[in-house]
């Protein structure tokens, strides 16, 4: 016997999850509906089926084939327009007519005895039996009354409680004798129910009902989609599971990696290649899709994950389902009944309420709260480039396909012919994202010159040496799994706004200029450029008083890329240095907090040992340095700008120093005490680079172990900063610890608040309103100064939904205060 699956309908009621697959395709519980009801017919011999299609059918056909991968065989029927339950069926007469056949529906999940069914068939002698069931609400349901023999002695369509007489219900289940296609009119919308069986029970033929025993469930609706992933796991339903069930009820399929601290409260499954990290809590009738990722501190109730989902740190989905391809990141919370569509993002700290609907391809903005759905508008993010130009999760948010565009964007936005350098890390995804983005600046018409792995400031150095930019491609500083894609202009510096506005536009239109094939760019690899750098650096930092002062220092190269240029560095400064951690470790290219810390404490033994001058301990690219003075104790890096700052001004006794507005203004007392001037920045790298490229500047520095040395770049440069502090050291004979104790302490809190977009202006506005008469600093965000001289900070952040708030004053008490008034602004302008 040959079997009929009915697989065409658009299941509207289940959008937005059908908007972009339809409903036979849905998972339950990591396959497809319609697999199931394909394994069940297989189960009990009917191998050789028909499928018929309509809405979306070459997603049907290309999933399944030819049934080849199930051991069936499967043909297909396609409806041009919808042709009813009855039509669609007829549309596919010609492989049907020769015998009995079965017809099934491809979005019911149900175990049904589908042999012992034929059976009853045949014994009766039925033209149509048709497969009933008992459900506690038929509203939804073909009502059926049977007599003692099974004899079908009516029928109501979807019935109100009115009219319900009955709790039998109609499965959509039949087994029929070809002759039925008499009553059926080709190329026409014709229903079994409504149109075929009354005319049938008219004349009298046999229409037999089967009352079958089991497991059926309707999958129409947002609850009954859930509730079927909910049996499945309860075994409430016989279907197959891939993988293994490691304790009662958990079941994980195979290539997942599941952290031992993770929390798996079944019944759960959790699908091949799905990777879940320490402290995720997974609760009870929650399915994992394939190749999702679940990060930290995640917690997931009742939830449905379609395939390539990513969860980020400290999420909470609660009885929600999740498309494929999307990404809800740090923080979010989605709540009971939401539906978030396939191929979203769902950003930071954002909530989505209750039986919301977000639809494919949307974007709901970081910090959002969503209560109604998102249908047709596109809430796409403002801008590209963060604090670190373009940042994002490696092949989560920075693809390779986003690496070519933007190397296309960037290249349009330069004349032809243009020379671009790159560079990366040392870590394998920016290995694999610097080859895109080679790719495609070549294909723009853009020649390459390739640094491949090299500390940061070469890279910024390399660039500057006539190229019209540079691209570099890092590990974000303490996120491993994060990827940073820097922008450079001529001088290597990072894009000013007004370039990066420039890429944005181009990149939002998508109109990458494409080269002819005569104009592909070239590729090549300068020699000796780590020669190139340190030669340039001794040449133009002073070193005098180094090889007579007869210093020890120890060097942390902390497995990175600033490892490269120390063997070159050190040996013709002529000091004597001990270097730790010098090979480039592949595995971590980049550390956390806790991380470095630790690093910094050994180095700080190590120093102490060895009666060292003092240590140093470079970030893994080279950009930033930290500090541990000849104790072995640690310079906290706001410190460690004062050290320098002191140092420099001291030797100088003239000119500017460049520094960020959220710099402590112990710094203007250092400053004036040695006759120079601050020049307060904006927060922002390239405002710094801005000022430290002006004549008068003679150093700068942000308080996060960068530094700028204006002789030699007007970039943060960890080796340059390390050169420059061991000749001020040489020079001055004073040790670190004394120049710190020399110096006034600084008391700078600071504190991040959520906030959404929405409101960012209202809450800059009502700072503002606050301040009254007090005086107001606007460099960057709003600065408020207190009559006694403390001040309060406030700058909303350009990339997420938060503001951040420094404060300062003459002790921790005062700072507090100070930031816990001036943060209940802030939260109370969001509210």
């Amino acid at each position: 016997m040959k079997a009929v699956v009915m697989a065409g309908g658009e299941g509207t009621r289940l959008r937005p999850m059908t908007s972009s697959m339809p409903k036979p395709l849905l998972p339950v519980v990591n396959r497809p509906i319609m697999e199931h009801v394909l394994r069940l017919l297989k189960r009990h011999g009917l191998t050789e089926t028909v499928v018929t299609v309509q809405f979306l059918a070459s997603l049907v056909k290309n999933y399944f084939g030819d049934g080849e991968e199930l051991g069936m065989d499967l043909t297909y029927a396609n409806e041009e327009k919808p042709l009813g339950t009855a039509g669609s069926v007829k549309n596919a007469e010609e492989a049907l007519k020769d015998d009995a056949f079965l017809v099934i529906s491809g979005d019911a999940l149900t175990d049904f005895d589908l042999t012992e069914l034929i059976n009853f068939h045949k014994e009766k002698g039925a033209l149509v039996t048709v497969c009933l069931t008992r459900v506690p609400n038929p509203l939804e349901f073909g009502i059926t009354i049977v007599d003692e023999e099974g004899k079908v002695e009516r029928f109501l369509e979807k019935p109100t409680w009115g009219q319900v007489f009955s709790d039998t219900v109609n499965t959509g289940i039949y087994v029929m004798e070809p002759e039925v296609f008499d009553y059926v009119e080709a190329d026409t919308s014709v229903d079994w129910s409504g149109d075929v069986f009354p005319q049938l029970m008219k004349e009298g033929k046999p229409i037999y009902g089967f009352i079958a025993e089991g497991y059926w469930e309707d999958v129409g609706t947002h609850e009954s989609y859930v509730k079927a992933q909910a049996d499945v796991l309860e075994r409430k339903v016989d279907v197959e599971l891939d993988g293994f069930e490691i304790s009662p009820g958990v079941w994980v399929a195979e290539g997942a990696e599941v952290h031992p601290d993770a929390v798996l409260r079944g019944p759960l499954y959790i699908g091949d290649y799905a990777k879940v990290e320490a402290d995720v809590e997974i609760r009870e009738h929650t399915v994992v899709g394939s190749n999702v990722v679940v990060k930290t501190g995640a917690f997931l109730h009742k939830a449905v994950l379609h395939d390539n989902v990513y969860i980020g740190q400290h999420s909470n989905l609660r009885g929600c389902v999740i498309g494929k391809n999307t990404d809800i990141m740090r923080a979010a919370r989605i709540e009971d009944g939401a539906v978030i569509g396939d191929e979203c993002l769902v950003g930071e700290e954002s909530i989505v309420q209750g039986n919301v609907r977000v639809y494919p391809f949307k974007t709901i903005e970081a910090g959002a709260f969503v209560n109604t759905s998102v249908i047709w508008e596109s809430r796409g993010q403002a801008h590209l480039f963060g604090a670190r130009g373009v940042s994002g999760i490696l092949n989560v948010e920075i693809t390779p396909e986003l690496a070519v565009r933007l190397a296309g964007a960037y290249a349009t936005t330069l004349k032809k012919g243009s020379t671009v350098t790159t560079a990366r890390d040392h870590s394998r995804g920016a290995r694999a994202l610097k080859r895109a983005v080679i790719s495609a600046l070549q294909a723009s018409a853009i020649d390459v010159r390739d640094l491949e792995n090299v500390p940061l400031p070469v890279a910024r150095q390399q660039t500057a040496r006539g190229s019209a930019g540079g691209i570099m491609i890092r590990t974000s500083p303490g996120v491993p799994d994060s990827v940073d894609i820097m922008f450079f202009d001529g001088r290597g510096a990072d894009l000013s706004q007004a370039s990066q506005r420039k890429l944005d536009r181009v990149y939002a239109r998508q109109e990458y200029r494409r080269a002819f094939p005569g104009e592909i760019g070239d590729l090549h690899f300068p020699a000796s450029v780590f020669d190139s750098y340190t030669g340039s650096l001794l040449r133009n930092v002073d070193t005098s008083g180094i090889a007579e002062a007869g210093l020890k220092v120890v060097v942390d190269a902390s497995n990175g890329s600033a490892g490269l240029v120390l063997p070159s560095l050190l040996g013709k400064l002529g000091v004597d240095s001990l270097v730790i951690n010098p090979g480039l470790d592949e595995a971590r290219p980049t550390e956390t907090a806790d991380a470095r810390r630790s690093g910094l404490v050994r180095l700080g033994e190590i120093v102490a040992s060895a009666r060292a001058a003092f240590g140093v301990r470079f970030d893994p690219v080279g950009e930033r340095v930290s500090l541990v003075d000849e104790k072995g104790r640690i310079v906290e890096d706001d410190r460690a700008l004062l050290v320098m700052l002191d140092l420099v001004a001291a030797e100088r006794r003239s000119g500017r120093v460049a520094l960020p507005v959220t710099t402590t203004r112990i710094a203007e007392q250092v400053a004036a005490y040695h006759g120079t001037q601050v020049d307060w920045t904006t927060t922002s790298p390239d405002d710094l680079t801005r000022v430290g490229r002006e004549e008068s500047t003679i150093f700068g520095g942000d308080g996060r172990g960068g530094f700028i040395v204006p002789e030699f770049s007007s970039v943060f440069d960890g080796a340059a900063a390390f050169v420059r502090l061991i000749g001020l050291v040489a020079r001055t004979q004073l040790t670190l610890s004394q120049i710190d104790a020399r110096i006034p302490r600084a008391h700078v809190l600071k504190r991040d608040v959520a906030t959404p977009w929405a409101v960012k202006g209202l809450v800059m506005r009502r700072v503002v309103e606050e301040a009254g008469d007090r005086s107001v600093d606007t460099t960057d965000g709003v600065r408020v100064v207190e009559t006694d001289g403390r001040w309060v900070l406030v700058l909303p952040d350009r990339a997420e939904a938060v503001t951040h708030l420094w404060a300062e004053g003459p002790d921790d008490a005062s700072a507090q205060a100070l930031l816990d008034e001036w943060s209940a602004v802030v939260e109370s302008a969001g509210e």
